[in-house]
Parts: C-alpha cells; sequence; structure tokens
C-alpha cells in the first residue's frame, strides 16, 4: 500500500463564508509515485498543542478558567482537541495540495474560543492527525483500498493575528455569550425597569456596582 506524507502549507481566509472558517492548505506526498492514488476520504484531528509555547503573565491570567494557577501547569498543561474535519482528496500521482476547511466558533462556552481569544500574539501551536481510507491501483491495474493509520500528523504555527482578523471581521468589536433563559428574562427585566438602552449598559452598569472596573 502507498504511503502518504502530510504537511500544512499554509492558512487563508475565505472573502466569502456564511461563518468564520480557516482553510488549511493540506499537502499530500505519495511515497511511492509509481502506484496512482484514485482518492482519499480523510479524516483529521486538529489538536492544540499548548505546551509548544510560551505565555505570558496576562496571558496566564486570562487561561487561569482554563488550566488553573500557573503555579499547577505541570499538572494541567495539556494538549487539547479543537476540532475534526473531512475532506475529500480527488486523484493524483505524487502529490497534491487540497483545501481543508476549518470552521471556528466564537461561543465563548468553548474551550477553543477561551484559548484562542486569551493569547496576545505569537503562534498558535496546532497538531493535525490523519486517518481515512486510500483507494489506489494495484499492481494489476485494480483497484485496492488501505487504512491510513492515525500516527500520520503534521504540526503547524497558526499566527495569532490571522485568527483575530477572521473573527473581526464577523464580529467587529464583539463577543459572545450564551444564558439561561431565566438569567437571561432576569436581565431583560432589569434593563426595562432601569430604562437602559443597550445590554452592553446592563452589563456595564451590574459591574460598575460590583467595583469592577
Amino acid at each position: 500500500m502507498p504511503e502518504l506524507d502530510f504537511a500544512i502549507s499554509g492558512v487563508e481566509t475565505p472573502d466569502f463564508a456564511a461563518q468564520p472558517m480557516l482553510i488549511f492548505k493540506l499537502s499530500i506526498a505519495n511515497r511511492e509515485p509509481q502506484t496512482p492514488i484514485h482518492s482519499v476520504i480523510l479524516h483529521s484531528q486538529i489538536h492544540l498543542a499548548v505546551t509548544r509555547r510560551r505565555y505570558s503573565a496576562t496571558e496566564q491570567e486570562r487561561l487561569l478558567e482554563i488550566f488553573g494557577e500557573p503555579q499547577r501547569w505541570r499538572e494541567t498543561l495539556r494538549d487539547r482537541l479543537w476540532t475534526h474535519v473531512n475532506v475529500f482528496v480527488p486523484q493524483f500521482i505524487d502529490a497534491v495540495t487540497v483545501d481543508l476547511p476549518v470552521y471556528c466558533t466564537y461561543d465563548f462556552e468553548v474551550a477553543s474560543t477561551k484559548y484562542f481569544d486569551a493569547l496576545e500574539d505569537g503562534e498558535i501551536p496546532l497538531n493535525f492527525l490523519f486517518s481515512g481510507t486510500l483507494f489506489y491501483e494495484g499492481e494489476a491495474e485494480n483497484l485496492q483500498v488501505g487504512r491510513i493509520p492515525w500516527q500520520k500528523e503534521a504540526a503547524y504555527r497558526l499566527p495569532v493575528v490571522v485568527w483575530r482578523a477572521m473573527i473581526q471581521r464577523y464580529y467587529p468589536n464583539s463577543a459572545w455569550v450564551r444564558l439561561q433563559k431565566d438569567v437571561f428574562d432576569r436581565l431583560s427585566r432589569y434593563k426595562i425597569q432601569r430604562g437602559l438602552p443597550t445590554w452592553d449598559k446592563v452589563v456595564a452598569e451590574l459591574l460598575e456596582r460590583e467595583g469592577h472596573s
């Protein structure tokens, strides 16, 4: 069975998409180009390789909710699953580059969003793990099927500015949080009773009452 190697050669954000998206450029090389590849049904797990970068004091404070006190990071700082992606790879012989689209949430209930937002600058270390089904041409020119093992992987360092620019395009100067309905109803009554015009005003007033600047 042919052996494939994987690498992430770059990333871009599409000009038009229904929701925030990053498109990673996935390069696939066939170590046995004499054996044509008919197609690949590829699965990828993308992990946040959080131990592969340093964190400023401000970032450590922002990451408190995820990893706890920095003194305990030797125990709590562990790679985390970001997302799963599936992609169809068309026919090729020696090498091919395909788009690996990743939809990004801005929900602050999700740990990956909290992690991305906490980083001031630098890069986000990612690790891509691959598996899937490989269709290739056998020696008798017949179609063969093989499995790609999960040991196949590729590292990539996503610039923080790329993620921030993508989010800024869809949610300019905004953030989204989910509330339980009964909590929202209480806030709504407070907003009406106080005659506050916006939800920003509601939250700001409550913060000021608690002495938070």
